[in-house]
């Protein structure tokens, strides 16, 4: 079997797949294909060799000459089996390397002729340092492969021929044929191992990267499973402790409590949004706890919550006539709005303005119009409120954010419509942090109050179905924008019947309960109520009346226990000794008539008053003084009344000079109240002909209209609270602007009975019922 330099021997050849067999290895190899068995057969009658060459592809079934690799082993077959199936076993050992020169035409099997390579042993000093090299790095590989045993570097450190250990140390790699073909087809050995070398390197890299892949997602999985398992301990803690603690916890009671509430798409995904954000969150970080009290408010609010609205219009009368007595024109529309609810099931909430004195039960009437339409009722008062964020809210920025008033009663209340009073809406106030009344003019709009928007919440909010009630002494302090959205309802002061009547029904029972005295225990005659009203109060409202029956109630109570009485009765003689000395003189009519004084009717916030105005001429230069605290309308008014006078000074039989030589002075008492307004010009105007004439003015006259320099009459406001003032003070005729004719149906009818009223349009005809005794001056 010596080399052969230009033919070689002839070999039956066997194609291996997927396989390779290097010299000095002995192996099975199972056998099933017809060529290949017929090659081995050829083999067995010869000389037992037969050439083992690898096929490039594994699934190729008949392979060319192109398919299979030039260089293989010959082989020596030592043992054959034939198995049941068919195929055949047979165990080989490789003997030397051979290169294919030509394939032989042979149709029963592939037959080749080869020549041998056999392989030089090099004594050279490197190539053992190679050899003790590779199987260095051979053993780092056995260390990080799974697939070799250690016994295999056992018996493989014994191989003393360089060559062999190569071949040997790569058939036990896991490389691919590609790779363990160049290894078989590299004859030099040297050059052999150095290739191994590289091989051995690159598997040992991507074996460390494996390793520490493997490493890190082992280390991934253990601490997921390590937290998953400190979680359930915690979880089962927590239980054991009956306890919700810690944010887990939290988050699972959020959970909960959002899945309870029927909430609209937009804010549930917002709530989740931020419960997701939530769970997050380390407990020690300050927005978790901004973001819990979010959480809460979103969840808090009543999103789709309503009361029932009861649409009986006979109870709710019924319950506003149990709790207030008069006002007529709020508890009319109230029930109105019933009524148009019954009809239409949805409409949106109104917004009422009740405008008028203190004391006249505005608060109250909203209180019972929640009652009678069976809401709840929220009320805020916006006394003193100067700024915007109390009503909007602030940004959840900040520290210590919060929802505005509006929110706030909303959650109070707990339902989408509830009767929402925002009280004393006349006394905000705006300065550098905004102005709040402009923050209202969105919650006021029915148009565009279905998506308030809070700058807290930041979703919108549907205020629609709220019924806001407003409250206000004065009209001329609310926005205009804000007066322009509300529903203007007067109420004005009461009558002195209304009183004796609120009196009766409400506050004297209800004191009586408050000072723990039977209905039985104490008496107080009318008499006596009405003195009280009349003595001891002037107000428009019952809210000091009230103060006054208390206080007697107090004082009864004493006296039935001290003086172990059953029961009291109070008359008005005993009022004195009861509330001491009367605070105001009733009916302030002057008691006879009088020169350059005349009573003119005045508006407040606090109702109606009479003021007297006082006119006195002294020889001068012609000055024109006037005192009093006067506004500047006002003193336009003296002005005016003042040049009225001296145009017609001729027609009036006064000295068409009297202003160069004297002095006027108008003045109205009281001086420390301020007074203004043009409504006393006809009153000033009466009181300066009545002084430069003389002529006296009548008594039981009191009178109210605004003068124009040719002398007409114009129309002024508030006349039912100014008639009322009148009433109570004892005037018997109030002369009024022929304009103001249409008021008089708002006017009591007990009011009427006591007192003339008397439309003028000039000044003519306020003179000719003002001044007395002209048939003696004529």
């Amino acid at each position: 079997m010596g080399p052969h330099k230009n033919k070689g021997r002839r070999f039956p050849l066997l194609p291996l797949r997927g396989l390779l067999v290097y010299p000095s290895m002995v192996l099975h190899l199972d056998v099933g294909r017809e060529k290949s068995v017929k090659a081995l057969e050829k083999a067995m009658v010869d000389d037992n060799l037969i050439l083992l060459c690898s096929q490039s592809e594994v699934n190729i079934e008949e392979p060319t000459q192109e398919d299979i690799f030039r260089i293989g082993t010959v082989a020596k077959v030592r043992q054959m089996l034939k198995l049941p199936n068919g195929t055949i076993r047979v165990l080989v050992e490789g003997m030397e390397r051979a290169e294919i020169l030509e394939y032989v035409d042979n149709e029963e099997y592939y037959e080749v002729i080869a020549i041998e390579r056999p392989e030089a042993e090099p004594s050279e000093p490197e190539v053992d340092a190679l050899m003790r090299t590779v199987l260095t790095q051979f053993e780092h590989y056995i260390n990080l492969s799974k697939k070799v045993t250690p016994e295999t570097l056992a018996a493989v450190s014994d191989i003393e021929e360089a060559g062999r250990l190569a071949d040997v140390i790569t058939s036990h790699l896991s490389l691919k044929i590609k790779d363990k073909q160049e290894i078989l087809e590299t004859i030099d050995v040297r050059e052999r191992l150095e290739k191994l070398l590289d091989i051995l390197n690159n598997e040992r890299e991507v074996l460390e990267l494996e390793r520490k892949i493997s490493q890190r997602v082992k280390k991934q999985m253990e601490k997921t499973q390590k937290e998953y398992y400190l979680r359930e301990q915690m979880k089962a803690i927590q239980k054991e402790l009956g306890e919700k603690e810690g944010r887990a916890g939290e988050v699972e009671e959020l959970r909960s409590q959002l899945e309870a509430k029927t909430l609209p798409d937009a804010v549930r995904e917002k709530t989740l949004k931020e419960i997701d954000r939530l769970e997050k969150m380390p407990m020690s970080s300050a927005e978790g706890g901004v973001i819990r009290n979010y959480v809460d408010w979103l969840l808090s609010l009543p999103w789709d919550q309503r009361s029932e609205d009861d649409l009986d219009l006979a109870k709710a009368e019924q319950v506003l006539d149990e709790d207030h007595y008069g006002l007529e024109k709020p508890k009319e529309r109230v029930l109105e709005y019933l009524a148009v609810q019954k009809l239409v099931k949805k409409l949106k909430g109104p917004i009422l303005c009740l405008v008028g004195p203190p004391g006249v039960g505005k608060t109250s009437l909203a209180r019972s119009i929640a009652r009678s339409l069976g809401r709840k009722f929220v009320r805020i008062s916006l006394g003193g409120v100067r700024d915007e964020a109390e009503i909007r809210g602030h940004r959840r920025t900040y520290v210590g954010a919060m929802p505005g008033r509006i929110i706030q009663g909303m959650k109070t209340a707990g339902t989408l419509n509830p009767v929402f009073l925002l009280d004393e809406i006349d006394k905000m106030a705006s300065d550098f942090r905004g102005d709040p009344s402009a923050a209202l003019l969105e919650v006021l709009d029915p148009e565009q109050n279905n998506t308030f928007s809070d700058h807290f919440i930041e979703v919108p909010f549907d205020l629609s179905n709220v019924m806001f009630i407003t409250t206000a002494n004065a009209v001329h302090n609310i926005p205009r924008p804000l007066l322009d959205r509300m529903e203007m309802l007067f109420i004005p002061g009461y009558t002195e019947l209304e009183k004796l009547q609120i009196a009766t029904r409400y506050l004297l029972p209800k004191q009586k309960r408050e000072h723990g005295l039977e209905p039985e225990q104490l008496k107080v005659d009318e008499s006596a109520l009405l003195r009280i009203i009349r003595e001891y109060t002037r107000e428009s409202g019952v809210r000091n009346l009230e103060q006054q029956v208390a206080a007697l109630c107090r004082k009864a109570a004493k006296r039935i226990v001290s003086e172990h009485n059953d029961s009291l009765e109070i008359t008005a003689e005993q009022i004195k000794d009861y509330l001491g000395i009367p605070k105001f003189r009733y009916g302030v009519a002057e008691l006879e008539d009088q020169i350059g004084t005349v009573t003119g009717l005045a508006w407040t916030e606090v109702g109606g008053e009479t003021l007297v105005i006082e006119v006195t001429v002294v020889p001068g230069t012609g000055k024109l003084i006037l005192t009093g605290k006067l506004g500047d309308v006002m003193k336009e008014s003296a002005q005016a009344a003042f040049s009225y006078t001296r145009s017609k000074a001729e027609e009036l039989g006064i000295p068409t000079d009297f202003h160069e030589k004297n002095d006027v002075h108008i003045h109205i008492p009281e001086g420390a109240i301020p007074k203004d307004g043009p409504s006393a010009g006809i009153t000033i105007a009466t009181a300066l002909i009545s002084a430069l004439t003389g002529r006296h003015v009548s008594k039981d006259i009191a009178m109210t209209g605004e003068i124009t320099l040719r002398g007409r009459v114009l129309p002024i406001g508030g006349l039912k609270e100014k008639s009322l003032a009148a009433h109570r003070a004892g005037y018997k005729k109030i002369l009024l602007p022929k304009d103001n004719e249409r008021d008089l149906r708002d006017i009591p009818d007990s009011v009427k009975e006591d007192i003339e009223f008397v439309p003028v349009a000039h000044m003519d005809q306020v003179l000719r019922h003002a001044l007395v005794e002209r048939s003696e001056l004529q």
